[in-house]
């Protein structure tokens, strides 16, 4: 099969032969198309419409051709379209044929959400090489591990060699430092002949800082009445927003169906300024669930620091409207202060019983639903909650930003006791919650995520400057000489630094954390998913002492009025050992737990240990 998403814009290959070359630039009265011919530019005026469109077809151009556009002014600039810029973002664009690639996956039609178990893998840094072709190769072993989905760090082109990808400004381009358009198809291929799911993360918030030349010669783009961090905000409800939303919905369908992506992870939708019905996430979530949703699973992974869980809501037959899922950020700041007492900045706000709030994120999702953040200067955060599935919380303890923000990038492996870490984690993979890794999490890796870029050299400077100035209020890097040991971003040593050692799995204290989370994985996918009902909701949970008891219902309700099954969970987080009562039902896991469990009562956990058990349904 060959999948290919027709656009109204950028570079198309014609049935018939030739290419047609079409850019929006509506300030522009004249805008000249240049196709490179062997070491010359060969110049071709476009012809202009009324609404700004400037187009023209060359009959004897071909796939691999490179090719700009010459503005009035004499600025020349890549296709904010391309699908590939294979000399970065401000070298010319390239001549994809979309079709060439024969796929091997025609069977495939995806995974349900229940499944779902995500690795979130920057590639530069998953393997020494950096590359697509590199990863693809380490696929099987994520695969035996008991990973269905890899969530991929957004690939579009961003400037220079190394960045976490969101910097991008050619949101169409996958960035040549990772391989080409090929490779990247070639990965989805082969990860879909292994039953993993591939999400994709795209920034619809803002426009990286450096090769985003929309500026210049399309200010269309941008609604100053809006201004963000980043400067005034992506035009998505002023005059000519119909286009520039055009834009980014095809970018979504793009990647589903030109690449066959399972769907999108949306970051930082928040920051999205727009005030339009329906507003450009809910209008981007109904064309994928009414195009290429209609015929597989397609998922949409939002992250989202307001907590809207409108925005994850239901049909009446458990589909999303929206949403499928958010990254819950609750939960994980909950168990990074359970787990290492650290309480500043936004920690601040789950410093007071730490454990109290771990445990309600597992048991609802969000913990902040309406409430004030102290962090946020008194400001409500969040809507309620509890009627959402599970399922609709990406659940986790560690993410590239929660890593990548600290100043130097450590692990919470780095930071935690492993028995109550391990207990933790045990916790959320085994819980109804969609369960997200960070790459190198399942064996314990020691190297860092740092926060590392490209960027030419006076914004490099500046990036550098901010960095250490970001720091430099933290009472543990008081004075220059604490700041200068910060790593520098734009340095290759830092994202050196960041790779991935794969070596590191086979020794071992990580041997056996590798062991644990396998076993983990394995025992979900056994026992657990195909118990996971629409209804799966919490229970009951508990806080005794320093331990903490989930009961989670996992079966929908029974129409014959028998019980539906039960998971039980107990672990101890305390420093100290705790005696709690044994969980009725079958023991599936245990992880440190001394006890008799044909005694009926006392069960002892050490620090970090656990105990988990399934209570099965019972006729009526």
């Amino acid at each position: 099969m060959k999948h290919v998403h027709s656009m109204p814009f950028g570079a198309a290959l014609l049935e018939g032969g030739g290419v047609r070359f079409r850019i929006w630039a509506p300030d522009a009265p004249k805008v000249t198309l240049e196709r490179q011919q062997g070491e010359t530019w060969q110049p071709f005026p476009m012809r202009r419409d009324d609404e700004g469109w400037h187009e023209h077809v060359i009959g004897e151009a071909a796939a691999g051709d490179r090719y700009r556009y010459l503005m009035p002014d004499g600025l020349r600039v890549p296709d904010p379209a391309s699908r590939f810029n294979p000399d970065d973002v401000h070298g010319p664009s390239q001549v994809i044929d979309a079709r060439a690639h024969e796929w091997a996956d025609d069977a495939w039609t995806g995974r349900p959400w229940k499944e779902a178990v995500i690795y979130e893998m920057h590639v530069g840094a998953f393997t020494p090489e950096g590359t697509l072709a590199a990863a693809a190769g380490r696929l099987p072993r994520l695969a035996s591990l008991g990973i269905t989905a890899v969530e991929l760090m957004p690939l579009a082109d961003f400037p220079g060699r190394r960045n976490w990808g969101y910097d991008g400004v050619l949101p169409f381009a996958p960035d040549a430092s990772y391989g080409t358009p090929a490779d990247l198809k070639a990965f989805v291929d082969a990860a879909h002949g292994l039953g993993l799911m591939v999400l994709i993360d795209v920034v619809y918030n803002h426009f990286g800082p450096e090769g985003n030349y929309l500026h210049a010669y399309c200010p269309q783009f941008f609604n100053p009445a809006h201004q963000t961090p980043w400067g005034a905000a992506i035009n998505f409800d002023g005059a000519h927003s119909r286009t520039v939303r055009d834009f980014f919905m095809h970018n979504a369908l793009y990647w589903v169906e030109e690449y066959r992506f399972d769907g999108l992870r949306m970051d930082a939708i928040h920051a999205i300024r727009d005030g339009s019905t329906p507003p450009i996430v809910e209008e981007i979530c109904a064309a994928l669930h009414q195009g290429p949703g209609r015929h597989r699973q397609v998922h949409v992974v939002l992250e989202n620091d307001l907590n809207e869980a409108h925005r994850l809501e239901r049909d009446e037959e458990g589909s999303p409207l929206a949403g499928t899922a958010q990254w819950n950020d609750d939960l994980h700041h909950a168990a990074h202060v359970l787990l290492t007492n650290e309480t500043d900045g936004y920690y601040a706000d789950y410093a007071l019983r730490p454990l109290e709030q771990f445990g309600l994120a597992l048991a609802q999702g969000f913990i902040y639903t309406g409430q004030p953040s102290a962090f946020r200067a008194g400001e409500p955060r969040g809507e309620p909650c509890d009627h959402l599935p599970l399922p609709a919380f990406v659940s986790f303890l560690q993410t590239h930003d929660q890593i990548g923000n600290r100043a130097f990038g450590d692990r919470i492996d780095a930071l935690a006791d492993p028995p109550r870490l391990m207990a933790a984690r045990a916790c959320v993979l085994l819980s109804p919650h969609t369960p997200m890794l960070f790459m190198g999490e399942e064996y314990a890796a020691s190297t860092p995520f740092q926060y590392f870029c490209d960027f030419g050299p006076e914004l490099a400077a500046a990036v550098t400057a901010g960095r250490r100035e970001e720091f430099g209020g933290f009472s543990a890097f008081a004075g220059d000489t604490a700041t200068l040991q910060i790593p520098d971003p734009n340095s290759e040593s830092t994202f050196a630094a960041s790779k991935l050692d794969e070596s590191e799995h086979v020794l071992p204290a990580q041997a056996e954390v590798l062991g644990q989370v396998r076993a983990l994985l394995h025992l979900r996918q056994a026992e657990l998913v195909p118990r996971f009902g629409a209804g799966a909701h919490i229970h009951q949970w508990s806080c005794e002492g320093d331990a903490l008891r989930l009961v989670w219902q996992l079966d929908d309700a029974r129409d014959d009025g028998g019980s539906p099954a039960f998971l039980h969970v107990v672990a101890n987080f305390g420093t100290a050992g705790a005696q709690v009562a044994w969980p009725p039902g079958r023991v599936i896991h245990m992880m440190g737990a001394e006890g008799s469990e044909a005694g009926g009562t006392a069960l002892m956990l050490p620090p970090g240990g656990l105990c988990a058990a399934i209570e099965e349904a019972q006729d009526a």
